[in-house]
């Protein structure tokens, strides 16, 4: 068929270039959005149907020919064509085809702007409630793992400096909680979603008798979108969808920095099992965690689309603007991007090999427990300001011995202070450096296990 006989109507004199033709037409990617595009057709049509807009004939035929093109989309049947332009009329040629008149009432009392904001808010949706549930299992496979490591002792880290003691699964569970933090935003997030704005038409509604109510319960919206304006010219939900995106990733992105590190012989604190890794070329020895730095590399992306769509949304007039095209590709691409990454994860995390006895040495390096000698001297009375300067003092010295605190005689501590007696050494001990954080919150292995617990009862209540 020849692309430079397609006119959009009389009221042009000339068909658009094939050039422009390519430029302007969404179908490429739009049709991610098919299935919501004839959810949002039927319940639109109900209600034609409904209010006496179009006839009971009419609708059923219509159904009919909705039903069977979602079946030869599914079925990889469907002959898309670009020079219709975008899904909407690709499903609505398609229609017409296949039930004739009855097929080009169907757009009685509606727009593409409002029929296009209607599609992306019901995919937009279905992805967060998919996203929110992938969360969720990578949320499990951080606690199952956590389960097995209450005790295992690691370094706890501030600057990438030996800090304190802290035990493994209390260092899983903190991304554990920022994981739940990103739950209750896509919950918080699906809210302003989940508003229709079918009814709105163009941009100031229409003249039909339509029922706006109608159409958002059969679609399951918890409300409308009650300015017309409004309705069909922001996008700040997918904006907002992809702020969220980006914080998933980044938490994920921190995440992955940590196993990368980890995984490094000069730390080796794990292993990671071999599907989620590769080779080298030309170094056989060599295993390098792939998915872990892909998912720090796509973290970039995602932020990248975040900036995209406000830059696109920042000096739009209102109603509608042909820039709103540009929102899909970004948005898909996150949704896309996002699910992969969060399947993966929660994969990955299962086939996680724990070597305690490194993480154990570590934490034996670079004094960790000198928090807790002055917190000993402290509770002995001290000022903690003394305190902090007779440790600071006991550190150079071991480390001009080249040993630890914990090997340092006693006549040796108590040449930095007099309040020090034998009951140090089991301050100074990363075990019970642990069980004295006792607290809620604190790494002592109780009060993980209690976390645990409580974590694993929230994830059964919201399954």
């Amino acid at each position: 068929m020849d692309n430079h006989k397609t006119k959009w109507s009389g009221r042009f004199n000339e068909p658009v270039s094939e050039l422009v033709e390519r430029y302007t037409a969404s179908v490429g990617f739009d049709y991610h959005l098919a299935e919501y595009d004839i959810q949002g057709s039927l319940a639109h049509a109900r209600m034609l149907a409904a209010q006496h807009i179009i006839s009971q004939e009419d609708f059923t035929a219509i159904e009919k020919g909705l039903s069977q093109i979602r079946e030869e989309i599914r079925n990889g049947r469907f002959e898309w064509s670009l020079q219709l332009e975008d899904v909407h009329l690709n499903i609505e040629k398609r229609l017409t085809a296949i039930v004739g008149d009855a097929g080009k009432r169907l757009h009685t009392g509606r727009s593409r702007n409002d029929q296009v904001a209607t599609d992306i808010r019901l995919y937009l949706r279905a992805a967060i409630d998919e996203i929110t549930s992938l969360i969720q299992s990578l949320q499990k496979a951080l606690i199952d793992l956590a389960e097995n490591h209450t005790e295992t002792v690691m370094p706890g880290f501030t600057h990438l400096q030996v800090a304190q003691p802290v035990s493994f699964a209390h260092h899983l569970m903190a991304y554990f909680e920022m994981l739940k933090r990103d739950v209750e935003r896509m919950h918080d997030c699906r809210k302003r979603v989940n508003q229709s704005p079918l009814g709105a038409a163009a941009l100031a509604g229409t003249s039909y008798p339509i029922n706006r109510e109608m159409v958002a319960q059969d679609l399951a919206f918890d409300g409308i979108c009650e300015n017309s304006l409004d309705a069909v010219s922001d996008r700040d939900f997918a904006i907002e969808f992809c702020a969220c995106a980006s914080l998933i990733m980044t938490h994920l992105s921190r995440l992955s920095e940590e196993l990368i590190l980890w995984m490094s012989p000069s730390v080796g604190f794990i292993t990671l099992a071999d599907r989620f890794c590769t080779g080298s070329s030309i170094m056989p020895q060599k295993k390098n965690p792939d998915v872990p730095e892909l998912v720090r590399g796509k973290t970039g992306r995602i932020n990248g689309h975040l900036v995209a769509l406000l830059t696109l949304m920042k000096a739009q007039p209102l109603a509608y603007n042909k820039d709103n095209q540009e929102d899909k590709e970004p948005l898909f691409d996150t949704v896309d991007t996002l699910t992969d990454t969060l399947r993966i994860y929660a994969d990955m995390m299962t086939g996680v090999q724990v070597n305690a006895e490194k993480m154990q040495r570590a934490a034996l390096q670079g004094f960790s427990t000198a928090t807790d000698l002055a917190d000993y001297l402290v509770k002995k009375g001290v000022p903690f300001r003394d305190a902090h300067e007779i440790v600071a003092r006991s550190v150079q010295y071991a480390e001009q011995k080249g040993c630890d605190l914990a090997d340092l005689e006693l006549n040796e501590l108590q040449q930095f202070s007099e309040y020090i007696d034998n009951d140090i050494f089991s301050v100074l001990t990363l075990k019970g450096s642990l069980e004295s954080r006792n607290h809620l919150g604190g790494t002592a292995p109780q009060q993980v296990r209690d976390a645990i617990a409580r974590a694993r009862n929230g994830l059964s209540k919201n399954p």
